[in-house]
């Protein structure tokens, strides 16, 4: 086997021999004596042929060779997916691409490329990196890391995705492609994987022929494996992080001729465990430690077991007929999606000295968050496209429509809470519609020389109705002392959500206190919340029913008064949510091709990406109804070349881009009540900025002596804010003042770039015992990068706010710059005929880095990458 055949044939991946904080000119020195070496080292290589096979990919919405494609994209096969120690792990992705973070917050997946990417991942938010399989539109990007297996390969595709595929993608394109029935052919795979922390995966493949013109393949996945976590709390509890995931696919291919292709695929996941919660660090970051001084894998679990149920289905079928010059293409998708999720209840990380005793921690605290999110989308898109091969005009002109219903339901509970005992955003109705008209085309001006343009119109619309806000409870005890405390989510608790008997805010105690009746289908064995509300509902009883136990009175200090009646009386519930957002807005790109030579291709491109706005939430603390449409105008010039050095040859490739990135959307955690740190929170989406983004990307990849070979690619990302001002969260004081003063961020770094990303292969093949034995290294390397848009400026808290005793955000405990780290991956696997046996190492180093916060007012909370893990992986061919 080629070597340097390997990496093409699974994309590019884009690495150089760099090493750590080198600045930007020597890493492009030492890109070209990269290949200067690799032509030296050939000298002594064998003298057989060695040759870069084609890679045919679809980021531009027609086959063509990776290497002819004007524009920056990676494909990942299969293989490389196991070898590259991404497995079934969707965040691992950033393993293999440069500049791409992906984190994990509540089983909804945030995609970052090249400093652009999107924190909205409520039912009113899209992606700016949008997620496909087999060309269809994701909208809501759940589970994807359930669907890598049996696949010919992933693409991802950088840059604005305007003109020519599905929904616009401002910053670029994820496309998993699912590998076709093979028409005449029987074979297939079987799999298994056994690794730390239980780890247990099967999977396989069987492909079978019906008849000359059909052909049918099955596929099935499962995996499961123990927390990544450690319960340093209640061990009767399983931390956060167990999986359990089933996944199938069935596909069907009918060419009865070569103009006719019909192709069907129904797929599904059924996804449990425990969930997806991040580590809360604050109170460590107040005790004076740093990220390196703890371990945000040790958490302290108390009360509530999380749980995770989320079942996934989807059907697509795919149409073309060829006419001759001219080919139609259909494409028509439905997908539903079924996501609950009770989150494991904690008290945060623990650090050096903590007491994580029964009586230094209250274990009997169930105060947590409930999900429900329930989607159900139609994608369509009709396409004509010319065919032919000689033509001079390559075209494409289509119609894209996507419509999606949701219905969503959210509960973050205080167990314990003295007015104010949860938030709860219950929405029945959620409708989102857009379509778009496009056209694209490629004109060759001469035999070496082309111009493409495109061209597209989107109009979309958003609404949704509901109910969303607090569950107050303000009880008076004897004398009008405050106050008691209402428990709510202990065990058996099970919030209603969807079941509820009506959707109109409440108006009036009686009313109120019904409401919040309704809102649960059982309360927990110990919760006080119906027995306290006892009597409002029929007037006997106006204030209440008085509750006096051990945890509704706190301290003791709280008695009930003489006729059992709570002395004073507040109760208020959620408010009607009503929402309706609307926009049109044209893309367009221009640029073109030239061949300087044969594998020499110069490229320039411009072009633009628009992200769908929306609204917030209806709140009575002065949100803003709605945002609009964020863009970004792209410019990149770039050459991709195979070069012929000591008669070998080496890829070197190169690019360069500036993104002008204009209003873009940030959010902010904002208090729906104002009863201190305990209060509800809601994200506030808000167009506050103007970025830009100035990036250099190498990639080199060549043979080395004795059977090695080397890939690397390296970015050079600058990302920063131009202009703009959010309000700063950090020092919002809900005791005494829900507002917050405006920090300004022009200067201040994007969120999640990494100024240096290197990520480099080293790889060799030999044969052993009549078979052959192959191994590689994959190294990645990021720069530090802060984790929100506030950089670690000091605090700028308003006027009478007694939050910290000083404006330092690391001192206040909002430490939010992620040091620069290393992660290696080790994969060694030998081949025998029909059988291989794979021992793979992930994340050698172990290190421990945070992929998202979520900041505000006494939250600073982490979603981490994933230890390091080891494993076998064993597999027969059919």
């Amino acid at each position: 086997m080629n070597h340097i055949h390997t990496y093409i044939h699974t994309y590019i991946h884009k690495h150089t021999c760099l090493t750590k904080n080198l600045p930007l000119p020597t890493g492009l020195l030492l890109a070209a004596l990269c290949a200067m070496s690799a032509a030296q080292a050939q000298d002594a290589a064998p003298s057989e042929p060695t040759y870069l096979e084609e890679i045919t990919v679809t980021v531009d919405r027609r086959e063509q060779s990776l290497q002819d494609y004007a524009g920056a994209a990676q494909a990942i096969s299969q293989e490389d997916l196991l070898r590259d120690g991404i497995g079934s792990e969707f965040r691992n992705l950033s393993f293999a691409v440069p500049g791409l973070n992906i984190a994990n917050q509540e089983g909804n997946l945030e995609i970052f490329l090249r400093g652009v990417g999107s924190a909205n991942n409520t039912e009113l938010g899209d992606p700016a990196i949008s997620p496909y399989i087999n060309g269809v539109y994701i909208p809501r990007a759940r589970a994807l890391g359930s669907q890598f297996y049996d696949i010919e390969r992933v693409e991802i595709n950088k840059g604005p995705q305007g003109t020519v595929r599905g929904r616009n993608a401002v910053g670029g394109s994820v496309n998993i492609i699912t590998r076709r029935p093979r028409l005449g052919e029987v074979e297939g795979y079987a799999q298994a994987d056994f690794g730390t922390k239980s780890y247990r995966s099967y999977q396989g493949a069987l492909n079978v022929p019906l008849g000359d013109t059909v052909a049918l393949r099955l596929a099935g996945f499962s995996e499961n494996h123990d927390s990544y976590f450690n319960n340093v709390g209640n061990q009767t509890l399983d931390a956060a992080g167990v999986e359990d995931e089933l996944a199938g696919r069935v596909s069907v291919l009918f060419e009865p001729n070569e103009r006719l292709s019909i192709y069907t695929v129904l797929d599904y996941v059924q996804e449990g465990g425990t969930g997806y919660p991040g580590a809360q660090l604050f109170d460590a970051f107040n005790e004076g430690f740093t990220f390196e001084d703890v371990n945000p894998r040790n958490v302290v679990y108390r009360g509530t077991q999380g749980k995770l149920d989320n079942e996934l289905w989807g059907i697509t079928g795919t149409v073309i007929y060829d006419f001759g010059p001219l080919a139609v293409e259909y494409i028509g998708s439905y997908r539903e999606m079924d996501f609950n999720q009770t989150n494991a209840s904690n008290d945060q990380v623990t650090w050096p000295g903590r007491d994580t005793s029964a009586g230094a921690v209250n274990y009997d605290s169930f105060s947590t968050v409930y999900w429900q999110h329930a989607s159900e989308s139609n994608v369509h898109e009709l396409r004509l496209y010319s065919s032919a091969d000689d033509a001079r005009l390559n075209w494409t002109a289509g119609f894209f429509y996507y419509q999606e219903d949701q219905n969503v339901g959210f509960f973050s509970l205080n167990d314990r809470g003295v007015f104010y005992s949860g938030t709860e955003f219950t929405m029945p109705v959620v409708e989102a519609e857009s379509k778009a008209g496009y056209l694209d085309a490629i004109f060759d001006l001469s035999d070496k020389m082309r111009l493409r343009g495109g061209v597209r119109y989107t109009d979309e619309e958003k609404s949704r109705r509901g109910i969303g806000g607090n569950w107050t409870l303000g009880l008076g005890s004897d004398g009008f002392g405050c106050c008691f405390s209402t428990r709510l989510g202990t065990e058996g608790f099970v919030p209603a959500f969807q079941s509820r008997p009506t959707f109109e805010a409440p108006d009036g105690n009686a009313a109120a206190s019904q409401f919040l009746i309704d809102g649960a289908v059982s309360f927990g064995a110990r919760d006080t919340v119906v027995e306290q509300l006892a009597g409002v509902v029929d007037g006997s009883r106006p204030n209440g029913t008085c509750v006096d136990r051990y945890d509704t009175n706190g301290d003791g200090s709280q008695a009930c008064p003489a006729n059992g009646q709570h002395s004073f009386f507040q109760v208020s519930g959620p408010s009607q949510q009503v929402g309706d957002a609307s926009a049109d807005y044209m893309d367009w790109r221009i640029g073109f091709e030239y061949d300087l030579a044969d594998d020499k291709l110069l490229y320039a491109i411009v072009s633009t990406g628009t992200k769908a706005g929306g609204f917030n939430d209806n709140l009575d603390v002065g949100l803003a109804p709605t945002f609009s449409p964020e863009e970004v105008l792209a410019y990149e010039i770039g050459s991709k070349n195979i070069v012929d050095l000591g008669g070998k040859p080496v890829l070197l490739n190169a690019s360069a881009f500036f993104y002008d990135y204009s209003d873009q959307v940030f959010q902010s955690l904002q208090s729906t009540a104002q009863f201190g740190a305990d209060a509800g929170f809601s994200l506030l989406n808000q167009n506050v900025a103007n970025s830009e983004i100035l990036g250099v990307e190498v990639e080199t990849a060549f043979d080395l002596p004795a059977d090695f070979n080397f890939a690397g690619n390296l970015l050079f990302l600058d990302a920063q804010i131009k202009s703009g001002s959010l309000a700063d969260v950090r020092g919002q004081d809900f005791s005494a003042d829900p507002s917050a003063a405006n920090i300004d961020l022009k200067g201040n770094k994007l969120p999640l770039t990494s100024k240096i990303n290197l990520v480099f292969r080293l790889q060799q093949e030999l044969s052993l015992f009549n078979g052959q034995l192959d191994w590689q290294l994959l190294a990645n390397y990021r720069s530090s990068y802060h984790l929100s848009v506030f950089n670690e400026d000091d605090i700028v808290r308003p006027e009478g706010s007694t939050i910290c005793g000083s404006n330092d955000a690391i001192t206040c405990g909002f430490e939010q710059q992620q040091k620069g780290f290393w992660t290696l991956n080790l994969n060694a696997r030998y081949r025998y005929d029909r059988w291989q046996a794979e021992f793979y190492a992930t994340n050698l180093l172990d290190t421990v880095a945070s992929q998202k916060v979520l900041v505000g007012n006494a939250a600073n909370l982490r979603f981490l990458n994933l230890p390091r893990t080891f494993g076998l992986r064993l597999r027969v061919d059919i």
